[in-house]
């Protein structure tokens, strides 16, 4: 009896753990932050995201199963109390975040096994492969770039990146393994980083050929601590490219990573540069500007909106180019280019919708405010701010409530997190206090637009937080 009432109490308790193994796969399976979140109630419990069941969640549950089954065996063998077996059940939904933090350690030795065996194997299949390795890290427009460069690569040659964001040592492995074919003359590979090492750690799995630095700035503060850190670590991909690197020269920091760098390089985007934009000139949803690379030039136009995209699509370029592709190629790929979804992603409706969601850095911040500025009619903000920029987080919120002052008719501020620095940089900036509104829920920001959106209006999503922000 004792085995199938634990039995019990552990499938129950295991199920009751399902918030809790959210708010863990939210903050990236990191502990740490797990228990921070945990431990102030902050249980993820919006619609935002689900618990995605993947390999290393179901492991983790039948982890945590076994480990509360084996619990309760003991205390039902050894406590004959009624009562006390009931109060120890209860007890247990009281523990329930630490036990997942003990099946954590458990199963740590696991999961690097697992990941282990994945990076091996991925290593062996890559060094099989005759493509040419692309890597692109920096603080901003990693995603944009790869896509960019996708695209204009793919008019000459066969092509595979890495999807999505993917951008993590798993990402990468599972894109090798699922995704790239020998028959692929090029593999760009974008990298990510947290701490100091990750995109030294990347380049040593796959080796690489080419990179590009897009800007560096402050981005994940939270866990790099100082802009130094987050430079250094960027120029570990200087450090290991084998043949030359691209580097965008629009970040201070980028200047002086340049400088630092020994390989074979090319500074981008500046005027005068190996390649640069000039006549750069918007309108509603189209930019077109004239192309500079190596000295020669050509007219384009393209969907993608933002200084931000234009300088993306010239770092890009001049990749493409010395990679073998002429102008024509290039400027063909670059009028085929798509918006990038949830990055300045224009929607058409009742409304104009500019979708920018997946962004969450000043800088971007900033070049989705100028090109919101660039439309005609009412001009609404949706966002919940900035996060994971540490000390700085509540300043540069300040800040860019600032900047938003200047641009904005009515703003909806979504979650608590950055509601105070918001409101009063909105409110030192001079805007009009009775058009801010504020809303904890998509369905209160759903009411809040039906009850100010016209069908002049300009409405911009910047950024979109996770359920573990309230």
């Amino acid at each position: 009896m004792e085995i199938l009432y634990s039995f019990f109490v552990a499938l129950a308790l295991t199920i009751l753990m399902f918030p809790l193994l959210k708010v863990y796969q939210l903050e990236n399976y990191r502990i740490k932050k797990y228990l921070s979140r945990v431990l102030k109630f902050n249980f993820a419990f919006g619609d935002k995201n689900d618990l995605k069941f993947t390999k290393r969640i179901l492991r983790m549950i039948f982890c945590a199963f076994l480990l509360i089954f084996c619990i309760y065996i003991l205390i039902f063998c050894f406590v004959k109390n009624v009562y006390v077996e009931i109060g120890l059940i209860f007890a247990g939904l009281l523990f329930l975040p630490f036990l997942l933090s003990l099946a954590h350690f458990v199963i740590f030795p696991v999961e690097k096994m697992v990941m282990y065996y994945y990076l091996s194997k991925a290593k062996k299949k890559l060094k099989m492969m005759p493509c040419r390795k692309i890597a692109i890290t920096g603080s901003f427009g990693k995603t944009s770039t790869k896509n960019i460069l996708f695209k204009i690569l793919s008019e000459k040659y066969r092509t595979c990146a890495t999807p999505k964001s993917y951008n993590t040592p798993m990402g990468v492995c599972m894109t090798i393994l699922n995704k790239l074919s020998p028959l692929d003359d090029f593999f760009i590979v974008e990298m990510g980083a947290r701490h100091k090492g990750d995109i030294s750690f990347l380049c040593n799995l796959i080796g690489v050929d080419y990179g590009i630095l897009t800007p560096v700035g402050k981005c994940h503060i939270e866990t790099f601590k100082t802009l130094d850190n987050v430079e250094n670590t960027k120029f570990e991909l200087c450090q290991n490219v084998k043949n030359f690197i691209v580097i965008n020269g629009k970040s201070e920091s980028n200047l002086r990573l340049y400088d630092r760098c020994e390989k074979k390089k090319y500074l981008i985007c500046k005027a005068g540069s190996f390649a640069y934009a000039d006549d750069i000139k918007f309108s509603e949803g189209k930019a077109r500007f004239v192309l500079h690379i190596d000295n020669k030039s050509v007219l384009v136009s393209t969907k993608l909106l933002g200084r931000a995209n234009v300088d993306n699509i010239v770092v890009a370029s001049s990749l493409a180019y010395l990679l073998g592709l002429n102008l024509l190629d290039i400027k063909r790929g670059i009028e085929n280019l798509t918006p990038i979804p949830h990055r300045l992603e224009l929607v058409k409706g009742y409304a104009t919708v500019i979708d920018d969601s997946y962004n969450s850095n000043y800088e971007g911040f900033k070049q989705a405010l100028e090109v919101l500025e660039s439309f005609n009619g009412q001009k609404i903000l949706v966002t919940p701010g900035m996060v994971e920029l540490g000390r700085e987080q509540e300043k540069l919120n300040y800040d860019i409530a600032m900047e938003i002052a200047k641009v904005c008719d009515k703003v909806i501020v979504m979650n608590k997190v950055n509601k105070t620095a918001l409101t009063d940089g909105l409110r030192d900036g001079k805007f009009n206090m009775k058009n801010v509104l504020y809303a904890n829920t998509r369905q209160e920001q759903k009411e809040l637009l039906k009850s100010i959106i016209t069908k002049n209006s300009v409405v911009l999503f910047e950024n979109d937080l996770p359920d573990n922000y309230q």
